[in-house]
């Protein structure tokens, strides 16, 4: 990377210390309260147009976290080369996607 030394950051699942460049980094955006929960709440509620807040998260993995946890998966040495990030979409999407394009 031809920094140097770089801050470092703990891992949100095993409070490794990790470099910053090194760590995967997830940003989840969430609802406060599960799907299951919102109607029961939209319809106690006294306000009909409130929007609920939502939870931000980064989290930061270690790399044998971040492998053990799904996050990322291992790939062969000519693919590790390939550095563009993959597709985005809803998950299941991108095997779909690539049996087609095998097809």
């Amino acid at each position: 990377n031809g920094r140097g030394h770089v801050k470092l950051l703990r891992c949100t699942n095993c409070a490794r210390c990790v470099p910053k460049d090194k760590a995967i980094k997830k940003f989840i955006i969430r609802n406060i309260v599960e799907a299951a929960a919102l109607r029961d709440i939209g319809e106690q509620s006294v306000y009909k147009n409130y929007v609920l807040p939502k939870i931000y998260v980064k989290l930061h993995y270690c790399v044998s976290c971040a492998i053990h946890s799904k996050v990322v998966r291992n790939r062969s040495r000519e693919s590790r080369r390939i550095r563009t990030p993959p597709v985005r979409g809803p998950p299941g999407r991108q095997v779909q996607q690539q049996q087609k394009t095998n097809n």
